[in-house]
């Protein structure tokens, strides 16, 4: 983080809430909390295990930052 107030401090969470609400939240209809908490899920790890990022030329957060291995699959 850069400082309280920067414009960049929040960036990357708003990315990832772009990228969940146009890949995933706009595209289907949940009946249920539980059904909306699976697919949240779901698209965490996928998020972090098995979707290239352009940033990271391509990668996976996961391979990118292999010394954060231990703390992602804790949530896996």
């Amino acid at each position: 983080m850069d400082g309280k107030g920067r414009c960049r401090d929040n960036a990357r969470t708003e990315r990832f809430f772009r990228s969940l609400k146009y890949e995933r939240l706009y595209l289907n209809e949940y009946e249920t909390p539980r059904q909306l908490r699976a697919m949240i899920h779901e698209y965490i790890q996928t998020y972090k295990f098995r979707r290239p990022h352009s940033a990271l030329n391509g990668q996976t957060p996961v391979l990118f930052y292999p010394s954060a291995i231990p703390i992602f699959e804790k949530g896996a």
